[in-house]
């Protein structure tokens, strides 16, 4: 019957219409493609540092019913089990060794554990599992001999430092070996974390923190000191191919620091305003990014802002991120090309040396940061500011092109719809048609 043929026939053209129309439309489609990225790899492998103290006071029983040493025990046991590849990773232990009453001879109590290198985990956590709570405190020569084990060069190095009290064992003070230390200018970052809770403890652990632009935790539970361990191990991998570079920001425009690409490092003070300058050439796309640390107990619900504005303050973009203390640290970021300043009468351009519109973006960085009660306003908070100039992109990101790529999308499924229609609509007059014949 050819009554049942041409319908079929009818079928397989409208099936191939769709085919080739939907193609043809969605080839149409912006491609995606990967950003690029932000630099080659540093030659320095990162390295990593853990400081523990294994001082006779962790023998309390007071994290979630279990010993302090214990809990920190376990929390390395993660920790090692989850060390990126590349990561060099090393343990220095103080207090464990020496178990007598002479405090001269037990404030010396400072020793490799694992030695700064590739891992071999097994090593590791047996070395882990022998620690017994046994003597003094000496944090400040525990620090010093952690900033010979990573030795020196280009590249950040990390000090992490897990202990339950304060220094028992000064002179040499924390805090001053701290300073000691920074102002070797050997990248060296020291982060703390505190398992007890007193002021004492928690004033030393924020001082030297501060003095390396660290961070420090109050520690409550097992999972908060293994996930924050992890995370700062993590930031050593993140952060290690370029040392940021210490800058000061203004707060005027005119008189802000003049940047170029790579990594800053700058202290905000509690709801201050930090301004920097970059000079972007016809053509280039500025992208920046800050991430300011919460190294102190701030109170709930904050921000970060960061803003490029124009030489006379009118805004050109913004991004922003938000927390309610549950995080150390806020980060947001930006992009901005001339071409998409558009109807910006700020946005002006001059003359470049090499000749080529040049236009002074103003990068802003503001916070609503607000210190809890006790927590010390000086100096101000970390601050890392990334700042790249690429090529701008033909079509850059943003809300114009996302409504272009949405009605697109809807032209594409508006069509498939149609045609679906159309198709289904030969197919009930075919059936309907046999139907009256039958």
């Amino acid at each position: 019957m050819t009554t049942g043929r041409r319908p079929k026939a009818r079928l397989g053209s409208l099936l191939a219409a769709l085919a080739i129309t939907g193609g043809a439309l969605l080839s149409g489609l912006p491609a995606h493609a990967d950003e690029p990225s932000a630099g080659a790899a540093g030659k320095e492998a990162p390295r990593v540092d853990l400081v523990l103290d294994v001082s006779g006071s962790m023998r309390a029983t007071d994290i979630q019913g279990k010993s302090r040493i214990a809990v920190a025990q376990q929390s390395l046991n993660d920790v090692i089990d989850a060390l990126p590849a590349e990561t060099e990773f090393g343990i220095r232990t103080l207090g464990a060794n020496y178990p007598g009453d002479d405090k001269v001879q037990g404030c010396l109590d400072t020793k490799q554990l694992f030695p700064v290198g590739k891992t071999n985990k097994t090593e590791a956590k047996t070395a882990v599992a022998t620690l017994r709570p046994t003597g003094w405190t000496p944090i400040g020569l525990a620090l010093r001999g952690a900033a010979q084990d990573l030795g020196k060069g280009e590249t950040t190095r990390r000090v992490v430092l897990i202990t339950d009290g304060e220094d028992s064992c000064a002179p040499p003070d924390p805090c001053d070996v701290a300073r000691e230390l920074a102002a070797q200018g050997i990248h060296l970052v020291v982060d703390t974390l505190g398992l007890a809770h007193d002021d004492k403890t928690r004033q030393q652990l924020l001082c030297i923190a501060n003095a390396t632009g660290g961070t420090y935790t109050d520690v409550r539970t097992q999972e908060q000191l293994t996930e924050k361990v992890k995370q700062l191990v993590d930031r050593s991998n993140d952060t290690y191919t370029v040392a940021p570079v210490k800058t000061a920001g203004t707060d005027k425009c005119e008189s802000a620091p003049v940047l170029t690409p790579g990594v800053y490092s700058d202290r905000e003070k509690f709801s201050e305003h930090r301004v920097y300058r970059v000079p972007v050439k016809a053509g280039q796309e500025l992208r920046a990014s800050v991430s300011v640390a919460l190294d102190r107990p701030v109170a709930r619900d904050y921000g970060v802002l960061l803003q490029a504005t124009s030489t006379t303050g009118q805004e050109l973009v913004r991004g922003t991120d938000a927390g309610s203390s549950r995080t150390d640290v806020v980060s947001t970021g930006l992009r901005w090309s001339a071409a998409a300043s558009k109807g910006y009468a700020g946005a002006t351009a001059s003359a470049s040396p090499s000749g080529k519109p040049e236009t002074n973006v103003c990068l802003v960085v503001s916070n609503s940061l607000a210190p809890q009660a006790g927590a010390a306003a000086d100096p101000g908070l970390p601050l890392e500011l990334t700042v790249d100039l690429t090529a701008a992109s033909p079509a850059p990101d943003g809300p114009a092109m996302g409504l272009g790529r949405g009605w697109i999308l809807l032209l594409v499924l508006t069509l498939a719809g149609l045609l679906t229609g159309l198709l289904f609509g030969w197919i009930a007059r075919w059936r309907i048609a046999v139907w009256q014949e039958n």
